[in-house]
Formats: structure tokens, C-alpha cells, sequence
């Protein structure tokens, strides 16, 4: 017990206080040899636990082993928990938004906190087109907002922004193909075949965790979960194999196709909630997510 009191004294003075063998050897009146030793035990005893922790809190190992489980181009798992999850993945999606971003690129934005917040953290931006791919929302607890998160990135890159006003959800087919004929509309949509990056967020119908729930009747919602709808991505109702569900309710739907989502060669998408795993394994699974900005409880429920 006394060479183990010894070993934690040698230990904090080695690894916190940065102390040479040397220095800790005359401190104490040992030998070199004895400090040697003694920091042996600290490590071989528990005492000392080394990790090797990477910046921005991404757990590498796991991150290999999601993007190798599902296929993906890409996985970037952060080890955050639920409270803190949106700000945590939010700043690793735009440092690695930053990384890939190259001038004359086409950027898509979807409505979703998760983007929002990504777009808010994104300061450095090349000079790249930036298109809003769905209309938006509105909660009381989101303040941020779609139009400004896509005009703002291409103020600050020099680029050219495509925004426009405009519901996610409206109320009648005949409605969605007005609004879609609106100039600023229409000069968003004419950008969606020449997307190189998008970034969207995910909703999960099983169980709920979805803004996008909020605004369909109680009718429209038992019709779609009869339907069997798992996810909503970008307005696209999704089946557990991943397959959209042509349902009236997604002609109101204001943003991208499914067909158009899946061409994008890099979609990014930013989940956590360990609820949202068959979600997230479905859009996956159809191929319309080829890069995932997760937490690790997310991570270890799909793998």
C-alpha cells in the first residue's frame, strides 16, 4: 500500500506537474531507477488510465466502425450527451462543412435545428452557391431562420444565395404548385441538380420526434403512420426500407424530391436522439445519407 501511496506521488508529479525522473528523483530522495519504476506501477496498477482523446470530442474508433457498419462515406461520432448534443454536433458539421467546401460548390440547407445551427457556426465559407432545398418552419423555441442562415452563409463566403418565403408544409397540392412558380422559388429549385453538399436533419415517426408532425391534421398522421412511415427527411416521408411514400400528404410538401436528394453526391445529415435510430438506419439503408454527424448514443444503437 505504501509503494501505491508512493506511485500516485510520482505519477501526479510526472504526468500533471510535467516534473523530469530527474527532478522527482532529488524531490523525494529516490534513485531515477526507483521513479522509473514507480511510474511502471502507476500505469500497471490503474492508478494512472491514459486516452487518447482527438479535438472537437469525435470518437475515431467508433466513427470508423459506424461509417464501416452502414456504408457511409463519412461518419463523424461525438461524445456528447442529449443536453448538449445540438451545440456539440452543430460545431463539429460546420468544421467539417469548412474542410470539404470548396469555391463553386452548391450547398443545400434544409429546415431543421440541427442545420440551423451548423449554418450559425459556419463563419469560414468559400465562395460557394447556397440554396435553400426546403421551406421552413416555425417553433417557439427556434429563433434562427432558414432564409437568413442561407443568404447569411453566402454573404460571408461572396457567394450567390438562393432563399425564398415559403411554408414546409401547405395546405392543399394546388397551393405547393403556386407557391413552387414563385420566381424566388422556382430560381431555388433550377440549383437542386447541381447540389454538391446538402446538409438536412432527420425526423422519426416510431416513436415521434418530428417538427414536422406537429403541423399534419390528426387524420393525415394516422393515414401516413397506416403507410407505415418511419422518417421524414427534407419533407420526404420514408418507410422503414427507406422507400418515399407517394401520399397526398407529400404533394404539399414545399422542398426537395426524394429522386433529387438521392443525386446530391454528399448529403449531410445531423441526428441525435437514440430514439431516431431506425430513422436514420432507413434513409441510410435507400442511400439518401452519405455522410453522419451523430453522438455516441446514437452511433451505438444503429451499429
Amino acid at each position: 500500500m505504501d509503494e501505491l501511496v508512493l506511485a500516485a506521488a510520482v505519477a501526479r508529479r510526472y504526468f500533471l506537474e510535467d516534473r523530469t525522473k530527474v527532478q522527482i528523483a532529488a524531490e523525494l530522495q529516490l534513485s531515477r531507477f526507483k521513479v522509473a519504476r514507480l511510474i511502471d506501477l502507476a500505469r500497471s496498477s490503474g492508478i494512472v488510465r491514459i486516452t487518447i482523446a482527438t479535438p472537437g470530442a469525435v470518437d475515431t474508433e467508433l466513427s470508423v466502425l459506424v461509417r464501416e457498419r452502414l456504408g457511409l462515406s463519412r461518419a463523424l461520432v461525438v461524445n456528447t450527451d442529449d443536453t448538449a448534443a445540438l451545440g456539440d454536433l452543430a460545431d463539429v458539421a460546420a468544421t467539417l462543412l469548412a474542410e470539404v467546401l470548396s469555391p463553386g460548390d452548391v450547398l443545400g440547407l434544409s429546415w431543421s435545428r440541427a442545420v440551423l445551427a451548423t449554418a450559425q457556426r459556419l463563419t469560414l465559407v468559400p465562395a460557394c452557391t447556397v440554396v435553400q432545398i426546403t421551406g421552413g418552419l416555425t417553433s417557439p423555441d427556434v429563433a434562427a431562420s432558414l432564409i437568413d442562415a442561407v443568404d447569411g452563409l453566402a454573404r460571408r463566403g461572396g457567394g450567390r444565395g438562393y432563399s425564398f418565403y415559403a411554408p414546409l408544409f401547405v395546405s392543399d397540392p394546388a397551393s405547393a404548385e403556386v407557391v413552387r412558380r414563385q420566381p424566388e422559388t422556382a430560381a431555388a429549385f433550377a440549383r437542386f441538380p447541381e447540389l454538391t453538399h446538402a446538409v438536412v436533419g432527420i425526423g422519426s415517426w416510431q416513436p415521434v420526434r418530428s417538427d414536422l408532425y406537429d403541423v399534419l391534421t390528426a387524420d393525415e398522421r394516422a393515414a401516413l403512420r397506416h403507410a407505415g412511415v418511419l422518417a421524414d427527411l427534407s419533407g420526404t416521408f420514408l418507410d422503414a426500407a427507406g422507400t418515399p411514400l407517394t401520399m397526398p400528404q407529400a404533394r404539399r410538401v414545399i422542398g426537395i424530391s426524394a429522386a433529387q436528394l438521392a443525386a446530391v453526391p454528399d448529403v449531410i445529415c445531423v441526428a441525435y436522439g437514440r430514439e431516431r435510430a431506425p430513422a436514420v438506419r432507413a434513409a441510410v439503408r435507400a442511400g439518401y445519407v452519405t455522410t453522419l454527424v451523430t453522438t455516441a448514443a446514437l452511433a451505438q444503437e444503429l451499429i
